[in-house]
């Protein structure tokens, strides 16, 4: 059952054995403002949703979108990685416009898009409109890191748990996003970044990431 941040905030905090009062002084809050984010009434933003989840010991991501473990599981060795399944066919190869850059950090300078720094070769792109960007930044890491490419497809329609490049105000960041009613949660996958929750008007668009080409 779909859950809303007010109620894993309050089971988070119930989990805990901590009453209001006690949470909003560890988060550094006032007791009211916690009260309304438990009963729907506010969103709490990025910053405070790092410091709710560390109070009460669980993930920031599952506090903010409901997914992935409530609380921290061990990370797997990093030298070992999960590979894919290959399914060999004949696919077209097809190049792209690499286009400026866009940040895995905080909103910042956006890309220029009548701009063409190079081309890359990619394949099964179907998207006329594609273009690849280099991705600058950590937020994203270890998935996503500093000199990445990611290829971009405008046509796709973006869907809460992609990846996207999201333009906010006429400025551009690299983010997994969450839709949750007049709000759009911008998500590092990076811990020690905050996410950033913005409203709808203010988000020229969401351009669903496709592809990923690494940096070796």
């Amino acid at each position: 059952m779909k859950t809303t941040i007010g109620e894993r905030l309050r089971t988070a905090r119930e989990n805990k054995e901590m009453d209001q009062a006690s949470l909003a002084v560890k988060a550094g809050i006032v007791t009211r403002t916690l009260q309304r984010w438990e009963k729907g009434e506010q969103v709490p933003d990025g910053v405070a949703i790092t410091r709710l989840a560390r109070a009460t010991g669980v993930q920031a991501n599952w506090l903010l979108t409901g997914e992935g473990e409530m609380y921290p599981v061990p990370s797997r060795p990093e030298n070992v990685y999960t590979l894919p399944g290959s399914n060999r066919r004949r696919v077209k190869a097809v190049d792209l416009p690499l286009i400026s850059a866009v940040p895995a950090g905080k909103v910042a300078t956006l890309f220029h898009p009548d701009y063409v720094d190079d081309y890359v070769t990619v394949d099964d792109v179907k998207d006329p409109q594609a273009f690849a960007l280099k991705v600058k930044g950590n937020s994203m890491s270890p998935r996503i890191e500093d000199g990445d490419v990611v290829i971009v497809s405008p046509q796709q329609d973006a869907r809460s748990g992609d990846i996207c490049v999201a333009r906010v105000n006429g400025e551009d960041t690299l983010k997994k996003v969450k839709f949750e009613g007049n709000y759009i949660h911008l998500i590092p996958l990076n811990p020690e970044f905050d996410p950033v929750t913005v409203k709808k008007r203010d988000v020229n668009f969401v351009w669903k990431v496709v592809k990923l080409i690494k940096e070796l």
